[in-house]
């Protein structure tokens, strides 16, 4: 989700402001301080790059034939039917916060979700909970009519709002609303919701959303449920979302403030080099205006001046550098505005625009765990960053990097990977190539390994994070020690 949210208006009390009023209470200052393999069928399905892996290397030759603790929580009921959670302290930037893909105001590396993490234990859901799946349950089948309906009470009921959105809705017309009921599902599942959420709040300033935008976003998702689940709508299913949302839109709009005092909204970014690696991917590097600080692993948003208000989400293909440079792989998709844009019509002195760091897939330094990584097609991007992340802390930590392509063609980073590699002799690189092993990556990992002692990293398409999550937890693999930020929605996260 990015842009604003709130309910209707049609049958609602209006005392005090109207519904959702948010607070008027300073925040407290900040705390100091694309998937693929080689010949032949089994690991003759993975070239291997350079020097074999000790585990492979001790094993006969196959046969041929064959996420920083999260704030507590803001009150699940407020002290009246519309008014904001109680305050909170607000809560500094979380490394692994999470952004969700293009946002609702207007937004690829892949899209993002946190890392898989198991969600704390529910005895029993809580009475608004249970309301709002039963909502979400009976909207289901008409999700359609309910964005369209949704939309046409924002624009026609808040004609100031229609702006912050991007000229065409086709590409992300049903986002904010997703994102939004995704949101008020989750409102038992404390940890997901509120890093969902702050990281939401954070990302919707880059669109010039403010606090006051919020009760008209509500307004219009009670007024779309109330029209659309008529069989399970009430008073007490009302006031039920009416105190889901204000939940909801409180700790986003407590997270932008508190961001708003160590953070500007977005960073001009000037494109210094340009270099098309094939016909679709290219390898762009920027020059932010001002500090970008971000963590190896993260990724961020950017908008292009050929389509504005329209963001997409770019891993970081480097750790953080002396010069301040940042550095993105690209890869051009059909009928993606903004890859199009970066790919065929980006050129050196260009200026885009780039959104705050986010992404949870970054390293944990307290620990000598090896770490094996699973990058596919652009996914490399973020892995290479975390190569040189681990290069910089000096070390020795063993990182086993599997690199998926359809074919050797798409390989487009493979020069950089065994520079890397003669560089560092804990590295190890083996490329998978798809159309020649007739395996995709995540089955590939099996046939090496014990991984049970290692960090797993994935970065990919949604597709492979997926089958990648389930390989890595049937060879052993906890999933407290599986990272990645995509997958395609926050409904995953605690499944």
């Amino acid at each position: 989700m990015d842009a604003p949210t709130t309910t209707s208006g049609e049958n609602g009390i209006a005392g005090g402001g109207g519904w959702f009023t948010p607070r008027k209470v300073p925040p407290a200052p900040p705390p100091e301080g694309d998937q693929e393999t080689a010949e032949g069928r089994r690991p003759a399905v993975v070239r291997p790059v350079g020097r074999p892996s000790r585990e492979a290397a001790a094993r006969p030759a196959p046969d041929a034939s064959a996420a920083p603790p999260t704030p507590a929580a803001p009150a699940a009921q407020p002290a009246g039917p519309f008014a904001p959670a109680p305050p909170g302290p607000p809560a500094p930037r979380p490394a692994g916060a999470f952004e969700p893909s293009p946002p609702t105001f207007g937004s690829t590396a892949p899209q993002r979700v946190p890392p898989q993490r198991p969600a704390p234990p529910v005895e029993e859901a809580s009475p608004d909970a249970v309301v709002i799946r039963r909502t979400m349950a009976e909207i289901a089948p008409l999700a359609d009519k309910v964005t369209s309906y949704f939309y046409a009470l924002l624009f026609v009921r808040h004609p100031d709002l229609r702006p912050m959105f991007p000229p065409a809705m086709d590409t992300q017309r049903d986002r904010l609303l997703r994102a939004l009921l995704t949101a008020a599902e989750h409102i038992d599942n404390t940890p997901v919701l509120v890093d969902y959420l702050q990281n939401l709040g954070r990302g919707h300033r880059k669109y010039g959303t403010r606090a006051e935008h919020y009760p008209a976003v509500g307004e219009c998702l009670i007024g779309a449920l109330s029209k659309y689940a008529v069989a399970v709508w009430s008073p007490e299913t009302e006031a039920a979302w009416v105190r889901t949302y204000t939940t909801i839109s409180q700790v986003m709009i407590d997270a932008a403030a508190a961001d708003g005092l160590r953070a500007p909204a977005w960073w001009h970014a000037e494109v210094v080099t340009h270099d098309l690696r094939t016909p679709d991917v290219a390898v762009l590097t920027v020059r932010p205006d001002q500090p970008y600080p971000f963590l190896a692993g993260q990724y961020t948003s950017v908008e292009t001046p050929w389509w504005p208000r329209v963001w997409r989400h770019y891993s970081f293909a480097s750790s953080p550098r002396s010069d301040g440079l940042l550095t993105f792989h690209v890869k051009a998709v059909p009928a993606g505005w903004v890859s199009n844009a970066l790919v065929h019509r980006a050129r050196p002195g260009d200026v885009i625009r780039l959104g705050p760091p986010t992404g949870s897939m970054t390293i944990d330094h307290t620990t000598d765990s090896g770490l094996l990584c699973l990058g596919g097609g652009t996914g490399i991007a973020p892995i290479k960053a975390l190569v040189e992340d681990v290069a910089e802390h000096g070390r020795r930590r063993t990182v086993e990097v599997f690199y998926g392509a359809r074919t050797g063609h798409d390989l487009y980073d493979m020069d950089t990977m065994l520079r890397l590699q003669q560089s560092h002799p804990w590295l190890s690189v083996r490329a998978i190539i798809d159309q020649q092993a007739h395996l995709q990556l995540p089955d590939v990992i099996r046939e090496y390994g014990p991984w049970n002692e290692y960090d797993a990293y994935l970065s990919g398409p949604p597709g492979m994070i997926r089958s990648g999550v389930d390989a890595l937890r049937d060879i052993g693999i906890p999933s407290d020690r599986i990272r990645h930020d995509s997958v395609e929605e926050l409904v995953v996260v605690g499944n």
